[in-house]
């Protein structure tokens, strides 16, 4: 068809966009005016509705907590005259936020770098690659000729990766689309999302009295949805000798733990080294997205399993670092917490731990946990109830989005298949249930529909994000399908 031709002829262009996008350091950050999530995230706003307003788009910021590029919505007549209007909406929900960047990238994570048929950086993935794609399916589909009768709306959230609150005000001020996908996932076409809670547990740490090996700080993660690349614990001792101690120690545990017969470490380091008269000792782990955390190595776990072989002097912190090895560890599906669900739809629960922190005198750990389609945040907390108990901590409930789930014949998943099936000739992958959590959620009849394919390697969240150039120009092409099937 003539749009798809003309999305190869923008190829070069296409890639510039993004290029230009990733550039944007789009981390949510302190609000500013005229840009409640950050000077970069309203950036890459202006950015994205610019450019759509130079191609002919019908651009609009909503107060700058998000907005759209949209046309079409016309009925035209044999001989190309409009005739009537629709108020129908067929959405395409996007983010322009991206995860921070962490650590030891060997490309610039915001310098769209081109390599090995790649450009690399924060969001090329999760979701600028995608949202560009987007944008040129449906520049190919309109500089061909093609006038959806039904709106097509590509709608730019702004805070997808932390609250959502950008997207709740811009439905607030505008009509939610009435179908539609987010190609914020995988292929092939989502028919359901697990239930989503974040929140942190949370342990008081009396004075520390007495000689010996002293806990001074303890912190780690960057964000709730990520797999912890690094963790960083500082200990203060009476005596030399007992940091020469913990050195062998860590010595030890690189040549026992961190190795390939050891998966749930393997990846991982662990290293000393003084920092005036304390012991620094940093775990650095392999980071992933939160949704699938066997993709990571968890530099938590890693320091928290290390930390247990030294001698700490505080009771309340040798109990904290009791509980996480017994009851969290490198275990992915809760069990060992009393929360290891699983259903059939959806397979199992999965519990990440983001973040902790040791802060005056309390320690904060910090989970997301994506639960099974067929139970509620609810039931889950309740069955950690026990083990949270024990150990005298307390919970703070942070976040909370419920499972959404859409039967695996209805017609626009199948529609979305048949179009993955026809662009990527896979006849076996059916319809699947993710642990993840996309804008799906943010109006009905939304699915995840891409935008990475089943034999790819996911590197959402991870050093050295990429999207392959022919993956950015295949998606756009299986997007333009979807909008034109879907408002044709």
């Amino acid at each position: 068809m003539e749009y798809l031709k003309r999305i190869d002829e923008t190829k070069d262009e296409m890639i510039k966009t993004l290029q230009e996008l990733v550039s944007i350091k789009s981390v949510e950050d302190k609000p500013a005016p005229d840009a409640p999530f950050g000077k970069g995230v309203a950036e890459a706003l202006d950015y994205m509705l610019q450019k759509a307003e130079a191609e002919g788009f019908d651009a609009e910021n909503i107060d700058n907590y998000g907005g759209h590029i949209e046309f079409g919505g016309y009925t035209l007549d044999e001989e190309g005259q409009i005739v009537g209007t629709s108020e129908e909406v067929m959405g395409i929900i996007g983010h322009l936020d991206v995860v921070p960047e962490g650590t030891d990238w060997e490309y610039d994570p915001f310098g769209g770098i081109i390599a090995d048929g790649k450009i690399y950086g924060r969001g090329t993935v999760d979701n600028k690659g995608p949202v560009v794609a987007a944008f040129y399916a449906m520049k190919a589909l309109k500089d061909s000729g093609y006038v959806p009768e039904k709106k097509v709306r590509l709608i730019l959230g702004l805070d997808e990766e932390t609250n959502w609150k950008g997207m709740k005000h811009y439905l607030s001020k505008v009509k939610a689309p009435d179908f539609g996908f987010t190609p914020d996932a995988e292929y092939p076409a989502i028919h359901g999302e697990k239930g989503i809670m974040v929140f942190q547990l949370a342990k008081k740490i009396g004075k520390t009295t007495g000689k010996g090996i002293e806990l001074r700080s303890l912190k780690g993660g960057n964000a709730p949805n990520m797999v912890a690349d690094y963790a960083r614990a500082v200990i203060r001792a009476d005596k030399m000798e007992a940091y020469e101690k913990v050195k062998e120690l860590a010595a030890e545990y690189r040549n026992t733990s961190c190795t390939e017969e050891n998966q749930a470490a393997y990846g991982a380091k662990i290293n000393c080294k003084g920092i005036g008269k304390s012991l620094e000792i940093v775990a650095q782990g392999v980071s992933a997205h939160g949704a699938t955390p066997e993709n990571g190595v968890n530099a938590i776990s890693v320091l928290m399993d290390f930390l247990r072989k030294i001698d700490i002097i505080n009771d309340d912190v040798n109990e904290f670092v009791e509980f996480y090895n017994q009851h969290i560890g490198f275990e992915l599906d809760g069990k060992s917490m009393g929360c290891g669900f699983s259903d059939e739809p959806s397979g199992k629960l999965v519990f990440n731990v983001g973040q902790v922190e040791l802060e005056g005198e309390a320690v904060m750990l910090t989970v997301n946990i994506r639960y099974p389609v067929t139970l509620n945040d609810d039931k889950v907390y309740e069955a950690m109830m026990p083990v949270i108990n024990k150990y005298n901590m307390g919970i703070i409930k942070i976040k909370s989005q419920e499972p959404i789930y859409m039967p695996a014949d209805d017609p626009m998943i199948e529609t979305l298949m048949d179009i993955y099936r026809e662009h990527t000739g896979d006849r076996e992958k059916r319809p699947i249930v993710i642990g993840g959590g996309t804008y799906a959620r943010a109006a009905k009849n939304i699915v995840a529909f891409g935008s990475i394919f089943p034999e790819d390697p996911d590197p959402s969240h991870k050093k050295n994000e990429f999207i392959e150039i022919d993956k950015l120009v295949l998606n756009a092409k299986i997007f333009a399908d979807a909008i034109y099937r879907l408002t044709h």
